[in-house]
């Protein structure tokens, strides 16, 4: 009998963490309180416009991890090949109020040098359609 209490509590503590597997990333930042309010985060991206896309300042919008698979998918070098993609890793609250994760982008001989892209995957209504610089970007 002592063990219905404990697998009860049990339930009724997963209950919520199954219910956020459900909400988008956006989601999940709104309920913990992490996310920006529309306005200012209206005013942020207002801000990033003048830096280069991809970067710190102006990192590239996505919706979930799905979203940055999908835009590194349809990036292309100049010489219109993919780019190998290194080890992502977090890089800390970014210019949007949320975290963003880099990505080492390089392309060889087209662009020497390793280019890291900056991206925020908590932009569940955006979907980036211009390319970092140096880079070209498939339809989707």
């Amino acid at each position: 009998m002592r063990r219905l209490p404990l697998l009860l509590i049990a339930l009724a503590s997963a209950a919520p963490a199954a219910a956020a597997q459900d909400s988008t990333p956006r989601q999940m930042m709104e309920e913990m309180g992490l996310a920006p309010s529309p306005r200012e985060l209206r005013r942020a991206v207002e801000r990033a416009r003048g830096e280069p896309l991809g970067s710190a300042r102006n990192p590239v919008r996505v919706s979930g991890p799905g979203g940055e698979h999908a835009y590194i998918n349809r990036l292309r070098c100049s010489d219109g090949r993919t780019p190998q993609v290194g080890q992502r890793h977090n890089a800390g609250i970014g210019a949007f109020g949320s975290i963003v994760d880099v990505y080492p982008l390089d392309c060889g001989e087209a662009a020497p040098g390793q280019v890291d892209l900056v991206m925020d995957m908590y932009h569940d209504d955006h979907e980036e359609t211009q390319p970092p610089p140096g880079f070209t970007l498939e339809p989707s």
